[in-house]
């Protein structure tokens, strides 16, 4: 069987080894017996091996290690009869040389983390992430991970299928153990980038990936698709990627004796008349556009690829035989790409869905058909410079590789809701940082429009916003189909997401050098017992942390609850100016309006001006939002609009900011790298969530005017971006936190409570006895629990007032 397409069309071919790709291990860091080898990969990660015919010399590329030359280790080797003590300045291990087993190898940390395992025992991990939340009500169990408060944790690669040199498929030979043993103690961010460092960075995302998706499994037409695009626009509601279900192509009218429609790859012209200039209109609009693939049915005879397909295939295309789905055939692995998607690429699709279902067998043994999926969607969409942008589901450990994870058909509920930030978070733990999630559920459930309006509002502070939602016509994501309040908090967090692409941008730089976008509390405080009680709440980049709002609101209070632990320092709510003590628990009440979203002390957050709502361009005029109650820093990254690949040398412009509260001085510096990137000027508005201030606020030395009221305050101005600018505060530090007062009448008015008991709270409130007092009156009185559990979080909030030296620290 020989192939008739054009093998000259690639510049790369779709058959090559990733490019930081080097499994290959220093012999200086392996220490070999008869029949096992073990590699010191880093102080903290060894990898075991051992082969029942005594050949272990397994030095190719599997689906999880790409990496094992990590640079040199220190390390000392004692040989045990047939075995060997390993140990590094973090870790020993003790091996007998035979096959792995309880008795015969134990892994101990050194330093001042204490523990020891033996293979066979639980390593008490936290979980990784799950392949699929398809038709998951709730809770599901997450495979394992690299991060356990028992210090050791394993990755057991015996079974998963190889790479050849050249970056075709090889298997293994039966028997062989294959392990990976991470000795990291409490150290869960180290463990994350040793697993980057064996199985490779994750790809930096395109910038428009990071805005609003719009995703709906629904029969759009070529114009009502187009109208809703227009629809959005004129109601301010940004989206930057188009996601068009399996409707773009031939579903309904597939000639029955070919089978199903469930698998297409011919537009269907009953709806897309003219492909080419649909897909023209959306980049016309700032979108990209991703088409669903439901590839297992192969290439059938009605197709418009079907005889080019079937020729490059050495099938008779007037046999109208089907050729069969087989990524295992390079053949057909070529022409998979050439003649099925290539063209398709040329006429404007951006990238693609990947949406296997169909299970882990497929014609060689061991090779599961969605990592080959995955891995040369991969590798073509990056030739030619491209950015390598795929959309699949996860496959197992260095999935991360591949960009954005689609978690499955959600079912519509608030158990669903409930354990997705969990989940996400928790997939830090195997470094899979880009999970898109069917935001408000895809499927079943009932209409909940305040279920809709929380998911929606995790989904901005998720890593992808995509909206989803199932081919039925009274499951709708549009926020005008919603009543007014949902609408409007719906309309607000769509344009905040396309505000903070600044900073997720830079986040993602960040993320593809070893620190999720989306991680854990215990990953930040991993010493800290009351990290592991908040599974919800979670760091969202270096500046933020997210608690959701995950159950319904409250009768009496109308606001929802998240429960919050709070590591030391202060901690300013970003949308309501509240700045709570850290170092504790906490209860967080809000309305619908929003979820709490906590920026840290001396944090500066970068947005998007807010009429800056295009996701694929580096923004003209942006807005920082300050928390002054300690000194901070923060580096804006940016690259150029062109949707190149990382070069792997990092942004190509940076800017720095910088706060010291002790001088009172934010410096926004001149933009560093490559020109030409960023524009050539820009305004600022700088947003301190601070009382107003009591001197003169100055930009390099010239007044200028502040607006706002306390607790949020602004100044604009406009320079060119090459030169620095200083923004001073004359007089004392700033002071934070305003006057709580105003929160509590706004929460007691709002009540669905007794008025006499709201009046007697009031009442208390306005006593002039200190918070603690305040708190115990309120005690007494008859009011809901959750009227009183809001009005204690407020009084207990940080009012720093002047002389009052606890915020600095």
């Amino acid at each position: 069987m020989t192939s008739t397409t054009d093998q000259t069309r690639l510049t790369k071919p779709v058959v090559r080894p990733l490019d930081s790709a080097r499994p290959r291990a220093s012999k200086d860091q392996q220490v070999v017996g008869d029949g096992w080898r073990v590699t010191v990969l880093t102080e903290r990660l060894f990898r075991v091996e051992w082969a029942p015919d005594g050949d272990v010399a397994e030095d190719r590329m599997s689906t999880f290690a790409v990496r094992r030359e990590l640079g040199p280790v220190e390390f000392s080797a004692r040989r045990l009869d047939r075995g060997v003590e390993i140990t590094t300045p973090r870790a020993r291990l003790r091996y007998d040389g035979g096959e792995p087993s309880a008795h015969g190898l134990l892994v101990e940390l050194v330093g001042p983390d204490a523990g020891r395992w033996r293979y066979g025992e639980p390593t008490h991990d936290l979980g990784g992430t799950s392949r699929t939340l398809d038709d998951v009500d709730g809770r599901t169990e997450l495979e394992p991970g690299i991060v356990s408060p028992a210090g050791i944790a394993m990755i057991d690669d015996s079974a998963s299928f190889l790479f050849e040199d050249d970056g075709s498929i090889g298997t293994r030979a039966p028997g062989r153990r294959d392990l990976y043993l991470f000795a990291h103690g409490r150290d869960f961010a180290g463990a994350v980038r040793d697993l980057y460092g064996v199985s490779g960075a994750p790809m930096r995302l395109p910038r428009w990936a990071l805005g609003n998706w719009w995703s709906r499994y629904h029969r759009y037409s070529a114009d009502s698709y187009l109208e809703l695009m227009d629809r959005f626009d004129a109601e301010r509601l940004p989206f930057s990627v188009a996601v068009i279900d399996m409707d773009w192509h031939l579903v309904d009218t597939v000639p029955p004796e070919h089978g199903t429609g469930w698998t297409g790859y011919s537009w269907d012209r009953t709806l897309f008349p003219d492909p080419e200039a649909f897909l023209r209109a959306l980049h016309g609009r700032g979108m990209r556009t991703t088409l669903n693939l439901h590839p297992a049915d192969g290439v059938r005879a009605f197709e418009d690829a079907y005889p080019a397909m079937a020729a490059a295939m050495g099938i008779d295309p007037s046999s109208q035989a089907p050729v069969p789905f087989d990524l295992t055939d390079p053949h057909f692995l070529r022409a998979y790409f050439e003649v099925l998607h290539h063209p398709l690429e040329e006429q404007g699709v951006d990238f693609w869905w990947i949406d296997w279902q169909q299970g882990r067998i497929s014609n060689r043994p061991g090779v599961d058909p969605l990592w080959l999926l995955n891995h040369f969607h991969h590798l073509d969409a990056a030739r030619d410079g491209r950015p390598g942008m795929t959309f699949s589901r996860y496959a197992g450990p260095g999935s991360h590789r591949y960009a954005v994870g689609f978690s499955g058909d959600a079912v519509i509920s608030w158990a669903s809701l409930a354990f997705q930030p969990e989940f996400t978070a928790a997939a830090a733990n195997i470094g899979y940082c880009w999970w898109s999630h069917d935001i408000g559920g895809h499927t079943r459930g009932v209409r909940d429009d305040e279920l809709a309006t929380r998911w929606l509002q995790f989904g901005v502070f998720s890593p992808i916003t995509r909206l989803h939602s199932a081919n039925n016509p009274f499951i709708r994501k549009e926020p005008w189909t919603f009543p007014a309040e949902h609408r409007a908090a719906m309309g607000d967090a769509l344009r905040f997401r396309h505000r903070m692409v600044p900073y997720l941008h830079t986040m993602n730089h960040l993320a593809a050098t070893g620190t999720p976008l989306v991680r854990p509390m215990y990953h930040l405080a991993p010493r800290r017992s009351e990290a592991f009680t908040v599974p919800n709440q979670y760091a969202f980049g270096t500046e933020l942390l997210v608690a959701p709002i995950v159950e319904p609101r409250s009768a009496s209070s109308l606001a929802g609850r998240a429960r919050a632990w709070l590591p030391a320092g202060l901690w300013t709510d970003v949308f309501t100016g509240t700045v709570y003590r850290g170092d504790r628990h906490v209860d967080l009440h809000r309305t619908i309006a929003g979820i709490p979203v906590l920026l840290r002390s001396g944090g500066i957050l970068p947005l998007a001006a807010e009429d800056e709502l295009d996701a694929t361009r580096n923004p003209r005029a942006l807005e920082l939002i300050v928390a002054p109650s300690s000194s901070g820093s923060f580096r804006l990254a940016e690259d150029p609009e062109d949707d190149a690949a990382d070069d792997g040398t990092g942004p190509a412009a940076v800017t720095p900011l910088t706060w010291e509260r002790e001088r009172n001085e934010l410096r926004i510096g001149a933009v560093e790298g490559r020109p030409g990137v960023v524009p050539a000027h820009r305004t600022w508005t700088v947003t301190f969530l601070a009382r107003l201030p009591e001197g003169e606020v100055t930009v390099d030395g010239a007044p200028v005017a502040v607006s706002g009221q306390d607790g949020r305050w602004s100044i604009t101005v406009s320079s060119s971006s090459d030169r620095e600018i200083v923004v001073r505060v004359a007089g004392a530090p700033l002071r934070v936190g305003p006057d709580r007062r105003d929160a509590v009448l706004e929460a007691l008015e709002r009540a669905q409570a007794s008025n006499p008991a709201k009046l007697e709270a009031w009442e208390a409130v306005q006593s002039g006895r200190s918070a603690v007092e305040q708190v115990a009156e309120l005690a007494t009185l008859d009011l809901p629990e959750e009227v009183r559990s809001e009005v204690v979080e407020l009084l207990s909030a940080v009012v720093d007032e002047p002389g009052d030296d606890a915020v600095a620290g």
